[in-house]
């Protein structure tokens, strides 16, 4: 079949219902009926000769035919999207814009405040949202072009998404100011005769730092596991318990306590943190503008 004979949009509403898994979540993305949707659906088969999506339940599940297609579809999307923008070069001093970053909350208030303030001052009709998005997601969102870009440590992704560093962190240990054995400084012994508080969104499992503990052939009592570590912080400045925690986030988080913020008792080599985007908009000047702003906001 010849490319003249095809209506290029009923590929953008194949992208949608595959991403979205739903008709009308498809229709609300592309701000369309339902009816309308669903008649492109129609056409997409007699093309193909192939349903494409089998109603399970209230979900519209892919055929083997349609998992096969959606990698080459959406890259020729994304290209076509890239082309444009290239005819239509992106100038952030004028251009009305969103740009969706996933990132974890432990970074938010690290990354966003210096990166709005670059953009408020550069970009003033471009919008931010930033969101936490399953890991598991993370490629399927960046390849759908639902996220522009990620933010998050090393991650097993398909050559498809591109990285680079943005920087590393250090781990370091959060004490009551007047903790009885701690003054501005720890050894591990002192760290390991205290009761630990382990901030992680897992309901189990250890952290990060329990492997590098166990490999010393050590371990620590953790006495309250909780989800954030802005809780854990203040529960560190009522208690004698120790918080271990990314240093960058570390003094952001207690400013407000006063607690003290002491190295790691261990040898333990600095964390990655990532930026991610797709290769398909490696090249969209758009998406080159994000990413410096937010390469210049992580190191400045």
């Amino acid at each position: 079949m010849h490319i003249s004979r095809v209506d290029l949009n009923l590929f953008t509403v194949f992208e949608a219902i595959y991403t979205e898994g739903s008709v009308t979540r498809a229709s609300q993305k592309l701000n369309l009926t339902q009816p309308a949707i669903s008649h492109a659906l129609n056409r997409l088969r007699q093309m193909f000769g192939d349903p494409l999506f089998v109603r399970q339940g209230h979900a519209m599940v892919s055929t083997p035919l349609a998992r096969s297609i959606i990698d080459p579809i959406r890259r020729s999307l994304r290209n076509l999207e890239v082309t444009l923008n290239g005819v239509h070069a992106f100038d952030p001093a004028s251009t009305q814009k969103r740009f969706n970053l996933a990132l974890r909350d432990v970074l938010e208030s690290t990354i966003l405040p210096p990166l709005m303030l670059r953009i408020r001052e550069h970009a003033p009709e471009v919008d931010l949202a930033a969101s936490h998005v399953e890991r598991r997601e993370l490629e399927t969102e960046l390849a759908a072009g639902s996220l522009d870009a990620a933010i998050d440590v090393l991650l097993p992704l398909s050559s498809d998404i591109m990285h680079t560093r943005i920087y590393q962190d250090a781990t370091v240990v959060v004490a009551r100011s007047g903790h009885p054995d701690i003054d501005g400084g720890l050894d591990l012994e002192t760290y390991l005769k205290q009761d630990h508080i382990l901030a992680s969104s897992r309901r189990r499992g250890p952290g990060l730092e329990d492997f590098e503990l166990s490999r010393f052939g050590v371990e620590r009592r953790i006495r309250l596991r909780c989800q954030h570590y802005f809780a854990a912080c203040r529960v560190v400045s009522q208690t004698d318990m120790l918080l271990t925690m990314p240093g960058r986030y570390a003094h952001v988080a207690n400013q407000q306590f006063g607690n003290q913020i002491l190295p790691f008792p261990l040898d333990v080599p600095a964390f990655d943190v990532f930026l991610y985007w797709h290769a398909n908009v490696d090249a969209d000047p758009a998406n080159i503008w994000l990413r410096e702003q937010i390469m210049e906001s992580a190191h400045g």
